[in-house]
């Protein structure tokens, strides 16, 4: 099956299913939901009756009383009201009054004066201080034929002297049942109907648009020099853009050739020591050799650990840069949580060191939409940097000025300064010059890997020698 009526067929199965459950819910809730409103009607009704009845009850007149008459009058009264749809003509409810024991004393209908209705829940419940209702066929047979009877208590200041109760058939609200349910399932079909619609259009976008994109990526697969279709501003022109630029990353082997090869030019170096101080173990050498080549072997080791490391996050800064997701992210924040939290080694070596770190400009903040994870790598090697090329108990300062466009990030120390020869070659990849305290290079990327940052930014990185001596370090970030 193509993967268009697949489409097609979930979206609808789905719409339509939900759509069916919907209006099942919506259905079934019809039906109690306006019985449950006519017994809160009859509940007003029952009790104002049973004030006006009060008295004939007391008077011991209930039969042939004013209240009897009021209500024949009404039984027998013909008048018209127009209720949406449905035309009401005749009297509907049936008023039953007890006396204080549940025998029937009057009945609208007639039907059952002097009989006990104490059991019935209506009457029960209400002798004993509850509110009473209950809902009976007139018809066991027919489920169309319940009656609800509502009660409520007829009485003699705080005395209980009877009960009143209204009942008010449930056909007599059938019509209006019948007619929210008949306008549910309309409307229900309606949704349906334009749900199929709207799953046709959309399966003939898609399955058009995913054809189109599969002919250009089988020109390219075949060497053609295809050009990218136009598939809009949308998820779809997203792919055709992605595999646009996935096809121009292909073509460029040459700079991915150039990559490879100068990494593993630079691995030479570190595997060339591990495998001659591996040879030298071999022969039994004493054990202050021993000692040495082991820890030469172990240096080595972790700068090509480290290499890799950087190498692998380089990589994935480059090739991200379009889908790094711009957040506010409060930099003298972000300074001050580094500057409290720097790595273990970096602290280790501040101790070692005694290096003291200061800050100015970093009170109040200064917001930018930017990488937080990313901008916090960024400083974390040029800090890194400063830590490792100043001198015992020198200072490093770290300072932000923002302008209207930029903000920059100034990280200074009091180190020796760039070397005239280094300064053209400090941002390329692999390049690292000696630490002054142990005379060894690092991987060469973490520079490289600032100036990633700073781009992805739509800013800068730049380190300048300072006439007072020490290095300025300015990363610059767009607002």
């Amino acid at each position: 099956m193509k993967i268009s009526y697949r489409i097609f067929l979930g979206y609808f199965l789905i719409v339509g299913l939900a759509a069916y459950f919907i209006l099942q819910v919506f259905v079934n809730q019809v039906k109690p939901g306006v019985r449950q409103s006519m017994e809160s009607s009859l509940v007003d009704t029952a009790n104002v009756l049973a004030q006006l009845a009060a008295n004939d009850v007391k008077k011991g007149v209930i039969a042939n009383g004013d209240f009897a008459a009021a209500v024949s009058s009404a039984k027998t009264s013909r008048y018209k009201a127009g209720i949406s749809d449905y035309m009401k003509e005749v009297f509907n409810y049936r008023i039953i009054i007890t006396d204080a024991v549940g025998k029937v004393i009057y009945d609208s209908d007639n039907l059952v004066i002097g009989k006990d209705y104490s059991r019935w829940n209506d009457i029960y419940l209400t002798l004993r201080g509850k509110y009473g209702a209950r809902s009976t066929r007139s018809d066991p047979k027919d489920e169309r034929s319940t009656v609800m009877y509502v009660a409520a208590p007829i009485m003699e200041g705080d005395k209980l002297i009877g009960v009143l109760s209204v009942a008010n058939p449930n056909a007599s609200i059938q019509p209006f049942i019948d007619k929210s349910q008949k306008n549910i399932v309309k409307q229900g079909s309606i949704l349906i109907a334009a749900s199929f619609l709207i799953g046709l259009v959309v399966t003939f976008w898609f399955t058009r648009s995913l054809d189109r994109l599969g002919k250009y990526a089988k020109a390219v697969a075949v060497g053609e020099r295809a050009v990218l279709p136009d598939l809009g501003s949308n998820e779809m022109g997203e792919l055709g853009e992605a595999l646009d630029t996935m096809r121009k990353k292909l073509d460029g082997k040459q700079y991915v050739e150039q990559y490879v090869q100068t990494l593993t030019h630079e691995m030479k170096s570190p595997l060339a020591a591990i495998r001659g101080a591996s040879e030298i173990l071999e022969e039994n050498p004493g054990e202050a050799d021993r000692l040495k080549f082991l820890d030469n072997i172990k240096t080595q080791s972790l700068r090509l650990s480290e290499m890799i490391d950087k190498m692998l996050v380089l990589a994935s800064v480059e090739y991200r840069q379009n889908e790094i997701e711009m957040k506010p992210v409060d930099l003298s924040s972000l300074c001050l949580q580094l500057v409290a939290g720097v790595g273990q080694g970096a602290n280790k070596k501040l101790n070692e060191k005694h290096i003291r770190i200061t800050h100015d400009g970093l009170d109040s903040e200064t917001v930018i939409h930017g990488d937080a994870f990313l901008l916090t790598q960024a400083l974390q090697n040029l800090l890194d940097n400063a830590i490792d090329f100043s001198p015992a108990y020198g200072v490093i300062n770290i300072g932000i000025e923002s302008s209207q466009t930029h903000c920059m990030i100034k990280i200074r120390d009091q180190g020796a300064g760039i070397p005239d020869y280094a300064a053209p070659r400090l941002f390329e990849r692999f390049y690292s010059l000696p630490r002054p305290d142990t005379g060894q290079r690092s991987s060469g990327l973490g520079l490289s890997f600032v100036k990633e940052v700073a781009l992805a930014h739509d800013g800068d990185i730049t380190l300048v020698n300072l006439s007072e001596g020490g290095v300025l370090a300015s990363l610059s970030v767009a607002r």
